[in-house]
Parts: C-alpha cells; sequence; structure tokens
C-alpha cells in the first residue's frame, strides 16, 4: 500500500479532481465483478467491498480521499452509506473539492456518428461544483452488437473537445448533432451493460478503467429518452430492395435464382447483423462478412459461395446510389472487397488448390458438418435421428420448483407473453415460451428479482422463442413477423429484448449467443421449424447414398 498512498497523495497535488478520479475509478473497475464472464478464466479479483474495507482499515488522509471519491463513484447504496459512516468518524479531507465531488451537472450531450454507420461518439458536458469542467466520451461501436468499446475522461470543457474533434476530423461523412440528455442516457446504457456481458471484453488504455466515471455520469441523467433507432426492414421491403437491384444497370446483368438467393443472406447479414442498414456497406462490414460469417453461416457448395465478392461488389455499387453516398465511400468499400475476396475463395475452396472444406453438397466433410449444425440445434445426433414433427401440445405451465418471491413477477412476465402468442403467434409459440420461462425461474431466479420492467422479459422470452426457431429470418422457419412488431406490442425499445435476452439465456442454463440462439432441445422447437430441419437432414443423407 505504500505505493498507492504515494500515487493518492500525487493525486491530491494536482491541480483538479481528474487524476483521483482516475485513480479510483481504475480499482473499482479491477473489482468489477460484474465484469468477470463464465468464460474467463478464475482469478482472485477482490470484491470492491473488500477493497472498501482494506481502505476503512487504515485511517490517513489517503485512505479518506480514495474513500471519499469510492463513496461517490459506486452505485451500490448500502455500500456507500457504509462507507458515509466510516468517513463520518473521520476528520474532513483539507481538499474542498473531495466534499464538493457529489455536485456536478451535466449539460449537454453530443453525438458524433458517420454516414456508414459502423459506430458513434456520446460526448457529455460535465461541470463540477468549483468551476472544473470535463468531457466523457464513448464510443458504441454497431459492428460488434452496439456495445460500448472504448471511453475516456478529457479535462476540458465539451465546447473545446467538439471543437477539436471537427478540425481533426475534416470529413463531410462525419454527422454532428445535439441530442437530450434523456436519449444519452438510453444510448449508453445498454451499450454499457452488453459490454459488461461481452467475452473477450474489449480493452484500451482508457476503458473499462472509466467505466465507474462514466457510469456515475450517466446515473444522474434523466429517464425516457430514446436510444439508437436500428433500421428495420420487414421482408417485403427487402423484397422491393432486391427488385429494384436486379432491375438496375449494376444488377440486370447476373438476375437468376442462385445470385437471387445468394443476394438474401447477403441481406440477411446487412439486416439482422451489425448496423442492420443493407444499403450502407463500410471496410469493416465487408471485412466481418468475408473474413468469418459467410463461411461460417451460409453452408452451401463452394462454387455457389465463390460468387459472393461479385455480387456484393454490384450491390454495394447499387445501394450506395441509391444512399446517395459519396463515391470515394464507395470505393473504400470496393477496395475491401477486393483485398478480402482471395482470402474468403481460399477459405472455402474455391480457388483451385486443394482444401479441406469440400465444395460439394455430396462430399463427407460438408454432410458432416451440417448435420452437426442440426444436432447442435435439437440437442445430439441421437435426438437429431428420433426428430418427429408432431405439433407442441397446449402445456400448462409448470410452477414447480419457482421460489415464492419472485412468483408474482412471474405471473406478470407469463400473463403478457401468453397475450403476445394469443395475438402474434400461435398455441405451439406459447408453449415454447412457457417452458422457457419455467427452465429460466427455476435456474436462476434472481433475474427475476430486481427492477426491470416485466415487459421487457416478457418480450426477451419471445424473442428467444422466436430466434430459436428462426422465426425472424428469411429461412425455414420464418414468418413476416419482426423483431420491432414483439417491440411494439409490448411499448418497448427495439433492442430492449434482445439485451435482456443474454442474461436470461444464461440463467436458464442456455448458450448465451444472441445471433446464433440454439436451445438443444426438440421441446423448444415448433413443429415447423422441426420439419424443415428434418428435409434438410434427409436430403443431407440421402445426398451421401447411404
Amino acid at each position: 500500500m505504500p505505493d498507492l498512498f504515494s500515487t493518492v497523495r500525487s493525486a491530491l497535488a494536482g491541480p483538479g479532481s481528474l487524476e483521483l478520479l482516475g485513480l479510483v475509478s481504475s480499482l473499482m473497475a479491477v473489482c468489477d465483478q460484474g465484469d468477470v464472464h463464465p468464460l474467463a478464466a478464475q482469478d482472485e479479483r477482490p470484491a470492491l467491498e473488500e477493497l472498501a474495507a482494506m481502505f476503512m482499515e487504515v485511517q490517513a488522509p489517503e485512505t479518506t480521499a480514495v474513500l471519499t471519491v469510492l463513496a461517490v463513484l459506486t452505485g451500490d447504496e448500502v455500500l456507500r452509506a457504509r462507507i458515509g459512516r466510516e468517513l463520518g468518524a473521520r476528520p474532513a479531507p483539507p481538499q474542498d473539492w473531495l466534499t464538493r465531488l457529489p455536485h456536478r451537472t451535466v449539460h449537454r450531450a453530443v453525438r458524433m456518428g458517420h454516414v456508414l454507420d459502423d459506430g458513434d461518439n456520446i460526448m457529455l458536458g460535465v461541470r463540477l461544483d468549483g468551476g472544473d469542467e470535463l468531457t466523457i466520451v464513448v464510443y458504441i461501436d454497431h459492428n460488434l452488437g452496439t456495445l460500448v468499446k472504448d471511453a475516456f475522461v478529457i479535462p476540458e470543457p465539451l465546447t473545446a473537445v467538439t471543437d477539436q474533434q471537427r478540425k481533426l476530423a475534416d470529413d463531410p461523412d462525419v454527422v454532428w448533432n445535439d441530442i437530450s440528455l434523456a436519449d444519452a442516457r438510453a444510448w449508453l446504457e445498454p451499450a454499457i451493460e452488453l459490454a459488461a456481458m461481452t467475452y473477450p471484453p474489449f480493452e484500451s488504455e482508457s476503458w473499462p478503467a472509466c467505466k465507474p466515471v462514466v457510469q456515475w455520469i450517466v446515473r444522474d441523467l434523466p429517464d425516457g429518452g430514446v436510444g439508437r433507432a436500428r433500421p428495420q426492414w420487414d421482408s417485403q421491403a427487402l423484397a422491393e430492395l432486391q427488385d429494384r437491384f436486379f432491375a438496375s444497370r449494376w444488377g440486370a446483368a447476373i438476375d437468376h435464382a442462385d445470385h437471387r438467393d445468394l443476394l438474401d443472406s447477403l441481406l440477411w447479414f446487412a439486416t439482422e447483423y451489425g448496423p442492420g442498414d443493407p444499403l450502407r456497406w463500410s471496410v469493416v462490414r465487408v471485412e466481418i462478412l468475408f473474413g468469418d460469417w459467410l463461411a461460417r453461416k451460409v453452408l452451401a457448395p463452394a462454387e455457389y459461395l465463390a460468387a459472393a465478392p461479385d455480387l456484393l461488389r454490384a450491390f454495394v455499387r447499387f445501394a450506395h446510389s441509391e444512399a446517395g453516398l459519396r463515391e470515394s465511400l464507395t470505393a473504400d468499400t470496393l477496395a475491401a472487397i477486393d483485398d478480402c475476396a482471395p482470402y474468403f475463395l481460399a477459405d472455402i475452396g474455391a480457388d483451385g488448390a486443394p482444401h479441406p472444406v469440400p465444395g460439394l453438397i455430396g462430399s463427407q466433410d460438408l454432410a458432416d458438418m451440417l448435420l452437426d449444425y442440426f444436432a447442435g440445434i435439437v440437442g445430439g445426433h441421437q435426438q437429431l435421428n428420433d426428430l418427429d414433427v408432431q405439433p407442441l401440445p397446449d402445456d400448462r405451465f409448470d410452477w414447480a420448483g419457482i421460489p415464492e418471491d419472485i412468483a408474482g413477477r412471474v405471473s406478470e412476465v407469463l400473463a403478457l407473453s401468453d397475450r403476445c402468442c394469443d395475438q402474434l403467434l400461435d398455441t405451439e409459440y406459447r408453449t415454447v415460451a412457457r417452458r422457457l420461462l419455467a427452465r429460466i425461474a427455476t435456474g436462476n431466479p434472481a433475474v427475476f428479482g430486481g427492477r426491470g420492467r416485466v415487459e421487457t422479459a416478457a418480450a426477451a422470452i419471445i424473442w428467444i422463442a422466436g430466434k430459436a426457431n428462426d422465426l425472424f429470418a428469411n429461412g425455414p422457419g420464418g414468418s413476416d413477423l419482426r423483431i420491432t412488431d414483439i417491440a411494439e406490442h409490448f411499448g418497448i425499445g427495439k433492442n430492449s429484448a434482445y439485451q435482456r435476452a443474454k442474461s436470461l439465456l444464461r440463467a436458464g442454463g442456455f448458450d448465451d449467443d444472441t445471433n446464433a440462439v440454439q436451445l438443444g432441445a426438440p421441446e423448444f422447437l415448433v413443429s415447423g421449424y422441426r420439419a424443415a430441419i428434418v428435409a434438410e437432414r434427409d436430403r443431407v443423407l440421402a445426398g451421401l447414398d447411404l
């Protein structure tokens, strides 16, 4: 602790509060148990309560200063009260700015975005009691799920920061606009929460070290704002977009069934992953598509997938023209396709060289991949072999094992999810939703013990049921129902169900990958989706001439 005391003394001797805020924030971030992912190696990081207790055991000006800042930054009211009692028995710190630290004002919020929508910087102007001003800058990445990828605190007024950024960017494609403080909170809170669920976590020199400071500022922003509005494309709008492309000068010459089918997959990626706009293609989106997504998510012959680079080149020219984007942006994206294409073709075995992944659907290796994929959906190869296509029964909700202290909230969620299935879906989906709710409530009752909205929990249950049955996609279980329809039914934000779904999946003992929800049991699959899986299973087996 002597080295820490020296660091604290140095921070206290500084001209303002930012250095000590940064130091305590870093200590708190190390102790953040909420950021420990189940897949991470177990470490021996202390809990925040243990850190506070350590400083409370030593009475010194340095520990008093740290405890004062810790009490300000923590969102734990019990811990804050405990520290407050300890500080009440100590002499007040001589630095008057320490005692004024709780009094801060957020006076302005600014969004700095880009027309390609890879991400946004949300900037908050903060005034501390005593005259100090600082700016919180949080970068939210949309390609990775609309989560916080970086953040930092600048000891300058917001106006100075924005003026400097405008000069440095000097880019006609950068978008600046003021947003309300409530909207800023609606942007930031879910992005911070999703970042905490991501493994491996994104880290920089300042993130998540400054996370407690960011949360301290965000906590007191007003509620009721509107966060990022993800672009919404229903099946009709996508069909019309596809028709416009193949009628255009870029697509008319390549209009045939395989290209239309492959474009469906590209539009699936463009609308369901990343920023969600099929008319805006950045370098990063191209790299994700060809570097990982397409070969992993679309199981098809290499000859079929090999057309993707040329098809995307044509579609990007059309899409960027329709969106009114500058030609230089299109040129950058086309150059990225040129760079990625050779590696993508090599990965799928379409470059003329021998590769372990064959290109024909009848090959043993690809057939095994397909069968493994279907087995993962239903819980194993034996379950895949035995899979039936009978409709799920109209189950009653199973209350066995659900603790009494959460029964009331579970009952509310049940009523809401039942009503949604009755109005938008059917009896089979109601059974799936009931089974999911029972599994989650018994698996980890604590997820229903907080103050979160029951509407969000019910929407997340329906979202999980739909994603697990390919309801919102263009695949065999797809329908005209969109995720936005679910959100509108429950009166919640467009991304709220998706964000809550991760914690519910973990509570039920499921994999929390929300990009590809697999519940691993036929009991959660409606008959239509099981029938589609059986048909694909039989097609693969027939191709092997077994």
